[in-house]
């Protein structure tokens, strides 16, 4: 029986903090493939004032599957960088292609490179959990969430086995890239800092871990209040963007051609576009099925700021002494031996759009500016080497204290 329907035919769920639940959660099929993505030196990238291009490829990787695989339902997860997803096997050769279009965009139009890997969720089983659930986030975008281990089993399998990356030089056909925008301003934050948090429980029981995340986000709620307090994207705040520099990164990846004169007419379309979906939601006009007065608010509830994979993500408006509160209580935690985590602190989020339908088919991936959830997944990296390097320290002393204690136990 074929199991492509399997995403599809997944209950939702409605309230965020169910997703901390394992008793929400079903394997994924076992005939189904891991599809990872992400780029190369990425902090590198960060360093040179390329992250809303980095945020880009992500954003292609995911956008570019999804039109080649339409209209199936798969789950995936924006992590910044990268991208992970799920597809049915009928649909694996499809999906490869598409991201190996995207990996020949990110090497000859950004000089970045994009590293895509297909791991069989079979092989991730024999050795670890993959469990997804469905949160209905609007009533016409779900968003996946994963827990178990496997998408960062198959994540590190990618990155130290060459046998399950993908490494052709050139792709049959190019991405399709159709509904991938980026044509808002950077979003600021209401309260002066937008935080990017990354949470990870300590490897243990996913009992336990899912009980580590529910703590953290009603100590989040605790904070903040309600999570409409604590959105980093509110209706004032969205200003369509006509700064050329800033539409750079779209015009460059989906103009027709790297001729100066494509791209320019690429960026003259965005302009236009820009400029009447500005008069029309400044009018309020309702104009085919598209209702411009309350665009800016459905591009809200449409966003993607807070997830699980593996891991908690969040992007999160914060005052200055709510970020101290909240770092407060992720360092006692951290100090408990309970959690690990890493936050990035900037001003403001970055929006990249995936529209399949402006009417209703459209969400729209929320990351920290200036590195956001790449930095962050630096610092936890960095808190994680730590303990393990404690953990390392502290079974030595046992060693050694077992060692003389021998003597006296044979006295």
């Amino acid at each position: 029986m074929s199991t492509d329907d399997f995403y599809k035919a997944l209950p939702t769920l409605t309230k965020f903090l169910d997703l901390a639940n394992p008793d929400h959660y079903v394997d994924a099929p076992d005939d189904w493939y891991i599809l990872i993505a992400d780029i190369v030196k990425s902090t590198q990238a960060i360093s040179r004032g390329q992250y809303k291009e980095v945020n880009l490829l992500g954003a292609s990787s995911l956008i570019a599957v999804l039109n080649a695989v339409k209209p199936l339902e798969i789950p995936f997860v924006f992590g910044g960088d990268g991208m992970s997803l799920l597809v049915p096997p009928a649909y694996l050769y499809v999906a490869r292609q598409a991201l190996l279009g995207v990996r020949h965009l990110a090497q000859t139009t950004f000089g970045m490179e994009l590293r895509i890997g297909a791991v069989p969720v079979a092989i991730v089983q024999a050795n670890c959990s993959l469990k997804v659930a469905k949160f209905r986030v609007t009533p016409s975008y779900c968003q996946a969430s994963f827990t178990g281990g496997g998408i960062t089993y198959a994540t590190d399998l990618i990155k130290a086995d060459a046998a399950y990356r993908l490494d052709v030089d050139r792709p049959s056909v190019e991405a399709n890239l159709t509904g991938l925008e980026c044509r808002w301003q950077d979003i600021p934050s209401r309260y002066g800092q937008t935080l990017t948090l990354i949470v990870a429980a300590p490897p243990s029981s996913q009992q336990s871990n899912d009980h580590v995340y529910r703590d953290v986000l009603e100590k989040i709620q605790h904070i903040y209040g309600d999570a409409k307090n604590y959105h980093p994207v509110i209706t004032s705040a969205l200003k369509l963007s006509f700064n050329p520099i800033k539409l750079r990164a779209e015009t460059n990846a989906r103009s027709l051609s790297t001729r100066f004169w494509s791209r320019i007419k690429y960026l003259i379309q965005i302009l236009i576009g820009n400029f009447l979906g500005a008069v029309f939601m400044k009018l309020q006009l309702k104009i085919g099925e598209v209702n411009w007065g309350r665009y800016k608010s459905d591009v809200c509830a449409a966003s993607d700021y807070q997830k699980i994979d593996d891991v908690l993500r969040m992007v999160i408006s914060s005052k200055p002494a709510q970020t101290e509160q909240l770092t407060q209580y992720l360092d006692q935690r951290f100090r408990a031996g309970q959690l690990a985590y890493g936050i990035h602190v900037s001003d403001r989020a970055l929006m990249t759009c995936l529209i399949l339908d402006r009417r209703n088919q459209h969400f729209h991936l929320i990351d920290g500016a200036d590195g956001g959830y790449a930095l962050a997944a630096k610092a936890l990296k960095s808190q994680l080497h730590r303990k393990a390097q404690n953990w390392k320290a502290y079974a030595k002393l046992a060693s050694i204290a077992q060692q003389h204690q021998k003597p006296s136990q044979n006295l």
